[in-house]
C-alpha cells in the first residue's frame, strides 16, 4: 500500500475554508460573511440559510451524516452533540436538511456542565452560538464524518459557560485599545489589531498495554508512585535526539490529520525527559489558535490509541524528571500586517514598538496575580517552581539590550534606534549572523523572545483560552492607561515624540519591579521578589483567590468580559475541580496500596522470613528483613492516616476549607505514602511488583 503524503494542496481540505466558501456560496452571501469574519460585523440572519445550505452540500461530498456545535465548556475539554441531517417532508419523503437556524444556534443541556451555581439541575436550558471567525471543520471516523461548528456556550440568562466567550470579548477590547493608541500616535490607517498565538505542546507517550496496568495513569493521568530508574535524563541524550521509528510514525499520522483540518503543525522533536516530545504550530489569530490547540489534543489522543500508545498531557506524569508545559507565544499584528513587537531601525517605528512592549510589561505587572490564576491547576502545582519550569512568581524577561534602552529612556538620555548586533562566528566561509535583540531565559515565566512574548507557565493539559483572555485584558488596560496619559500631554500642546518618551518613562518606572533578568530558579530571586512586592502564590487555591479580589474583578467588569457573578462561579468551578482531582488521586493511591503494593510487601516478608529460617541467621539478613518490615508498617500507618483525612474532608462544607485541608493534611500524607512505596519498590522482587515501573514505562521506545 502506497504511503499517502499530505502536501499544501490538501491543507485545510476538511475545513469550510475561504476557497470552499467561494465555490459553495452565492457572491453576495460570501461578501456578507467575509464582512462578518474580517470586520466583526453582525451577520444578517436572512443569509444564514444560504450559508447553511452551502456548508451542508460541501459536508455531504465528504460523507458527512451529522452536524454538531463544537464548544468549550469549563471542563478543560471540548463538547459536541451530534444531530443527523436526516428529516422528512410532508409526504414522508426522506432528505438531508440543514437550516440557518440550526447553523446559528443549538440548545445543549447547560445543567450538566460546570456552572459554579449559575445553572441548577432543574434549569437545563443553555445555548451554543456559531462563531463565524473560526471555520467549520469535519471530523472523520473512518469514511464517515461529522460537521463541527465552532461555537460559544452561554446560559439561558446569557452568562458565559465556556472558555471562548470571554476570549472573544477580550480580543475586541484589546483591538479597540490598541487602535485608539495607534491613531493617537499618527497611524490612522490601522483599523484592527489582532493577537496571534503559536503554541508549543509538550507531551509524553507510553506503551498503552503497560499504561493500562496502572490505574493511576488511567484515572489521574500521572503516576502517583515510582522510584527513579538508574538512568533518567541526566545524560541529556534525549533532547533533540533521533526520534524512535514507532514515535515518528505516530507523529506523521497526527500531522496528516492536522494538515487536513487546517492546523499548521510546524515543528516536532524529542523533549528533555525520556519519551517526552513536543509539537509546535505556526502563529494564528488567538481565537483560532485556541480552538486548534484543543482540536490538536483530541487528534493526538485518538491517534495515540491507534498506535498502541497512551498520550499523557499531565504537567508532571513522572516524578523526578521534567514535566510538560504549553508555551504560549503571543504577539500583536495590526491590520496592515505589521508585527507590533518587531524592533526597527526607524525612530518612529521604534517608538511604536516600545509603547506596545512597555504596555505589555505594565499589563503583566498590574495583573500578575490574574496570570498566575489563569495557569493554576493541581497538575501545574507539581511543575511550577521546579528547576525545569518557571516559578510561581510571575516576572518578565526582556534581555540585555532592551533593558538598556528602557534604562536610557528612564534616565532621559535616550536613543531609540535598535542597532543590529552581529555575531562573528570566526569562520571565513560563513556569513555573520544577525544577533537577536534578546537572549532566551528559560527560567522566566513571561519572556520577550525577539518579536513576541512567551508565556511559559501555561500547563500542558488546559485550554489556551483563559490565559490569553487575561493577557489580552491586562494589555488592553495598560494601553488605555498609556493612551490617556499621552492624550493629556498632547492636549496641553506638547510635541508627539517628546510626549511618547515621557509616557514611556512613566510606565517603565511603574512596571520596573516585574522585570528580572536573572535565574528565576534561585532562592535569591524569591527573596528579591518579596522585596519588590511580587506575590508568591505557590499552590492553586492561593492562586485562584485572585479571581475573587475586588480590584481584579473590577477589571473584568469594567471591560464587560465577565460579571462578578460569572467570576465567582469560575472561581468555584476551578477550586472544585482542584479538590475533586486531589480526592480522586488520594483514593486511587489507597486502592493501589491495598490491592497491589501491600500484598506484594507482605509476600516479600513471608518469603524472606522462610529464607532466613533456612540460612544462617546473620545480622545482615535480619537487618534486610527489618527494613522491609519497617517499610510495610509505614505503608499501613500512612494509608490509615490518608483514609482518615479523606473522611474528615467530607464533613467540611466550604470549598476553601476543603482546599486548605488538602494542602495541610492530604497532600503531605500522599507524599509520605509515596516515599514508603517507592522505597518498597527497591526491596520487592521485580517480577512480583504489582505495576510496571519507571524503567518499563520510560525506556521501551528507545532507539
Amino acid at each position: 500500500m502506497q504511503h499517502k503524503v499530505y502536501r499544501s494542496d490538501s491543507y485545510g481540505s476538511l475545513t469550510f475554508s475561504d476557497k470552499v466558501m467561494r465555490e459553495k456560496l452565492p457572491q453576495d452571501v460570501y461578501d456578507a460573511l467575509m464582512k462578518t469574519i474580517k470586520h466583526s460585523e453582525v451577520l444578517n440572519p436572512d443569509l444564514a440559510n444560504a450559508i447553511a445550505h452551502g456548508m451542508k452540500e460541501w459536508a455531504l461530498e465528504h460523507n458527512v451524516t451529522h452536524y454538531s456545535h463544537w464548544f468549550q465548556p469549563l471542563t478543560g475539554y471540548t463538547a459536541e452533540k451530534h444531530d443527523s441531517f436526516l428529516t422528512f417532508d410532508h409526504n414522508g419523503k426522506v432528505f438531508e436538511r440543514f437550516s440557518g437556524k440550526q447553523l446559528i444556534q443549538s440548545e445543549p443541556d447547560a445543567s450538566s456542565f460546570p456552572s459554579g451555581g449559575m445553572r441548577s439541575t432543574f434549569e437545563a436550558r443553555g445555548y451554543t452560538a456559531w462563531d463565524p471567525r473560526s471555520p467549520a471543520f469535519i471530523l472523520k471516523n473512518g469514511e464517515i464524518g461529522t460537521l463541527c461548528i465552532p461555537s460559544v456556550f452561554i446560559s439561558y440568562h446569557g452568562h458565559a459557560l465556556d472558555e471562548k466567550t470571554p476570549l472573544l470579548k477580550s480580543c475586541a477590547v484589546l483591538s479597540e485599545a490598541a487602535v485608539q493608541l495607534l491613531h493617537l500616535m499618527g497611524k490612522t490607517s490601522v483599523t484592527e489589531v489582532v493577537a496571534k498565538v503559536g503554541a508549543e505542546q509538550e507531551y509524553f507517550l507510553v506503551d498503552k498495554e503497560m499504561a493500562d496496568q496502572r490505574i493511576d495513569l488511567k484515572f489521574c493521568g500521572r503516576t502517583l508512585t515510582g522510584a527513579l530508574p538508574p538512568k533518567g535524563q541526566q545524560l541529556d541524550d534525549h533532547y533533540f535526539g533521533v526520534i524512535p521509528e514507532r514515535v515518528i510514525a505516530y507523529m506523521e499520522d497526527v500531522e496528516k490529520e492536522l494538515y487536513l483540518l487546517g492546523i499548521p503543525a510546524k515543528t516536532r522533536h524529542n523533549e528533555v525527559a525520556p519519551q517526552q516530545y513536543e509539537l509546535a504550530v505556526l502563529f494564528e489569530d488567538v481565537n483560532l489558535a485556541c480552538d486548534h490547540n484543543l482540536l490538536m489534543m483530541e487528534v493526538m489522543r485518538k491517534t495515540a490509541y491507534t498506535h498502541g500508545f497512551k498520550l499523557l498531557l499531565h504537567e508532571k506524569p513522572f516524578a523526578g524528571i521534567n514535566g510538560s508545559g504549553k508555551h504560549n507565544n503571543w504577539s500583536l499584528f495590526d491590520s496592515e500586517g505589521n508585527n507590533l513587537f518587531k524592533p526597527n531601525t526607524d525612530l518612529q517605528q521604534n517608538l511604536c514598538f516600545l509603547m506596545f512592549l512597555v504596555a505589555t510589561v505594565t499589563g503583566v505587572y498590574q495583573r500578575a496575580d490574574l496570570l498566575r490564576a489563569a495557569v493554576a491547576t493541581a497538575g501545574n502545582d507539581h511543575r511550577l517552581g521546579g528547576n525545569e519550569a518557571p516559578p510561581s512568581i510571575i516576572s518578565v524577561f526582556l534581555g540585555e539590550q532592551l533593558n538598556e534602552i528602557l534604562k536610557i529612556i528612564e534616565t532621559g538620555d535616550y536613543d531609540c534606534t535598535i542597532k543590529p548586533r552581529l555575531v562573528n562566528l570566526g569562520l571565513d566561509h560563513l556569513p555573520q549572523v544577525l544577533m537577536e535583540n534578546t537572549d532566551r531565559n528559560r527560567t522566566s515565566p513571561f519572556a520577550f523572545t525577539g518579536n513576541k512574548f512567551e508565556f511559559r507557565a501555561v500547563p500542558s493539559s488546559i485550554p489556551l483560552a483563559f490565559p490569553n483572555t487575561v493577557i489580552n485584558l491586562a494589555v488592553a488596560e495598560a494601553l488605555d492607561q498609556m493612551h490617556k496619559l499621552l492624550k493629556d500631554k498632547l492636549d496641553k500642546g506638547a510635541q508627539l515624540e517628546q510626549s511618547i518618551i515621557e509616557t514611556l518613562r512613566y510606565f517603565i518606572d511603574l512596571s520596573k519591579p516585574i522585570r528580572y533578568e536573572g535565574d528565576n530558579y534561585t532562592e535569591e530571586w524569591i527573596n528579591e521578589a518579596a522585596k519588590r512586592g511580587l506575590q508568591l502564590r505557590k499552590n492553586t487555591p492561593e492562586a485562584l483567590s485572585a479571581l475573587t479580589e475586588a480590584r481584579h474583578q473590577a477589571l473584568f467588569i469594567t471591560y464587560g468580559i465577565l460579571s462578578e457573578y460569572e467570576l465567582n462561579a469560575l472561581y468555584h468551578i476551578r477550586l472544585e475541580q482542584y479538590c475533586k482531582q486531589i480526592e480522586v488521586e488520594a483514593n486511587t493511591l489507597i486502592r493501589m496500596l491495598q490491592t497491589g503494593f501491600l500484598p506484594a510487601a507482605l509476600k516479600t516478608i513471608k518469603r524472606n522470613t522462610k529464607v532466613i529460617g533456612v540460612l544462617v541467621n546473620t545480622p545482615e539478613l535480619k537487618s534486610w528483613l527489618s527494613e522491609i518490615d519497617s517499610i510495610t508498617n509505614a505503608l499501613i500507618r500512612h494509608n490509615t492516616l490518608l483514609k482518615e483525612n479523606l473522611v474528615a474532608m467530607k464533613d467540611l462544607v466550604s470549598l476553601s476549607d476543603k482546599a486548605l485541608h488538602i494542602i495541610d493534611k492530604i497532600l503531605p500524607e500522599m507524599a509520605d505514602l509515596r516515599i514508603s512505596i517507592d522505597d518498597m519498590e527497591m526491596h520487592v522482587d521485580y517480577n512480583e511488583f504489582p505495576y510496571p515501573v519507571y524503567s518499563d514505562l520510560l525506556f521501551n521506545l528507545n532507539r
